[in-house]
């Protein structure tokens, strides 16, 4: 097909706008899907009528916007999704998902009571083997799963928490609702998930998690230690104010 820009189309907008709509356009139609090669920027500077100086821009623009991805010597690529959380303030990540349009599941994995190591203990602000409550949830954006939320529980803050319904809300629903929110300490790593961790996210061998750390306090006492674990080729953190 040959689109090769009329000078009534240039008026409109610069050429390598258009040629960047192009592209999204079948990438949101679902003709590119993620990880399929897209025409040469030889090959859409012939069809376009325009340099490659041009479609390397626009291609340099949707790189930078993570839509398409580039590799030296091999071609440009539809990037794979990454979704994306904010830092500003805790959300509810099925609140989240909603605001993209998705749907959002939960699928609990383990709910127990536990005692408390040493490190958790510290966490907690609590003696060891103190009482914890204890849950595993895997959080999913339509059928990817993004999220292992690893959470303990202080009993003393939470007491209801191992009745709570986990399928009809997340923990942190719950826990912003029985135990409003007093402070936050938080810190993000990457590194190399478990393999429990890595086969809950359908992850390959060699991919890094992006891990959020975060303790929450209510009623003057440390309430819930958690880790977010999320795979690192569909997932970002952004901030802002």
């Amino acid at each position: 097909m040959n689109t090769t820009l009329r000078p009534a189309d240039e008026g409109r907008q610069p050429a390598y706008q258009t040629i960047k709509a192009y592209v999204l356009e079948r990438i949101h139609s679902g003709e590119w899907k993620e990880g399929d090669a897209i025409p040469s920027e030889e090959a859409l500077a012939r069809q376009f009528g325009v340099s490659r100086m041009t479609v390397n821009r626009a291609l340099r623009d949707l790189s930078d916007e993570h839509i398409v991805s580039r590799t030296r010597g091999s071609g440009t690529y539809v990037a794979q999704r990454k979704y994306q959380s904010t830092l500003v303030e805790i959300r509810n990540i099925a609140d989240e998902i909603a605001e993209r349009g998705h749907a959002h599941r939960g699928e609990l994995h383990l709910l127990e009571r536990c005692r408390a190591t040493e490190a958790l203990a510290r966490q907690f602000e609590l003696p060891p083997r103190s009482a914890l409550f204890h849950s595993i949830v895997v959080h999913y954006d339509n059928d990817d799963p993004i999220q292992v939320e690893d959470r303990y529980v202080n009993p003393e803050v939470a007491p209801e928490y191992m009745n709570a319904d986990f399928r009809s809300q997340t923990p942190n629903a719950y826990l912003m609702r029985v135990a409003p929110l007093q402070g936050v300490r938080f810190a993000i790593e990457a590194c190399m998930p478990p393999e429990s961790i890595r086969e809950l996210l359908r992850m390959g061998p060699h991919e890094p998690c992006l891990v959020l750390r975060r303790q929450t306090r209510s009623r003057d006492r440390v309430a819930s230690v958690v880790a977010m674990w999320h795979p690192a080729s569909r997932y970002q953190f952004t901030g802002g104010f």
